[in-house]
């Protein structure tokens, strides 16, 4: 699984990749406002947050509605944020929270059907990769609440251990526990 890229349910359909990184301290300064700012976060940040989200709550509707409120709150918010380097992490705890207390309430179980898999090619490709995902996010789905934060952390977010533990606000070797336990227990049970 190392350096893998687990499957999102989230279509992200105009939203830029989470790769293409944009300076929220300078996209800030230059618009002046905490609007621009938050803007210039979600554009992005967007798919890899909700990607996370959606593999914690279990279904794209919820994931996006963490999301909402999530950035909705940053905006709020941003008079509080001494730093705006920091407004990544400061968002990154609540989508967390928010995402955690939502899955508490359900008792575990998601309520709604998962999101249809993007078209791919060919019937024989889609079917593979539609299997291919129910079976991952099957998988992922059988793991305790911090174990799951973990791994999103890590494979969507692509954020590294101490960026991690201290989203999730526990130390550097428990992230590492909670990533061995889980990657052997999605080992397991993909076999």
């Amino acid at each position: 699984m190392e350096g893998t890229r687990l499957p999102c349910v989230v279509g992200s359909a105009g939203v830029p990749p989470a790769t293409a990184r944009l300076d929220v301290t300078a996209a800030g300064a230059r618009a002046g406002s905490p609007g621009e700012a938050v803007r210039a976060l979600y554009h992005s940040h967007y798919t890899a947050l909700a990607c996370t989200a959606a593999l914690l709550v279990g279904d794209v509707p919820t994931a996006e509605e963490v999301m909402q409120g999530s950035f909705i709150a940053m905006c709020g918010a941003w008079w509080r944020l001494r730093d705006a380097s920091k407004a990544l992490p400061y968002l990154r705890s609540p989508v967390m929270n928010q995402a955690s207390s939502v899955r508490r309430g359900r008792g575990g179980a998601g309520r709604h059907a998962r999101a249809p898999a993007p078209d791919v090619a060919s019937a024989e490709e889609n079917a593979l990769a539609l299997l291919e995902r129910s079976s991952v996010l099957t998988a992922l789905g059988t793991l305790p609440i911090r174990q799951r934060q973990v791994i999103g952390l890590r494979y969507y977010a692509d954020l590294s251990e101490a960026q991690i533990a201290a989203t999730l606000g526990i130390a550097p070797g428990s992230v590492k526990a909670h990533a061995a336990c889980a990657l052997s227990s999605l080992r397991a049970a993909l076999r």
